[in-house]
């Protein structure tokens, strides 16, 4: 069995450091695609949690205005049947 010849093992060390550093480039890439879409996802889900709260606040007074134009019936109608 002969010795392999240094340059070929040197040569073989080569690519293969190409080949990793290659795979490394390749995955660097890949994960700041997926971080740079977390971003996108949780600034959409912040507007949409501040859009969440607008809707809330505004529409709290609905169940009230609801209720007073019931009693202003009621009322009403109990008017017109005493007089």
């Amino acid at each position: 069995m002969t010795d392999p010849d240094p340059t070929d093992i040197a040569l073989e060390l080569a690519q293969l450091r190409g080949t990793m550093q290659e795979g490394f480039a390749r995955l660097d890439g890949r994960l700041a695609l997926l971080a740079q879409r977390h971003d996108q996802t949780d600034k959409r889900l912040d507007e949409h949690d501040t859009r969440l709260d607008r809707s809330e606040q505004r529409r709290w007074p609905l169940p009230s205005v609801a209720a007073l134009v019931a009693v202003a019936a009621l009322v009403l109608s109990a008017w017109q049947i005493t007089h």
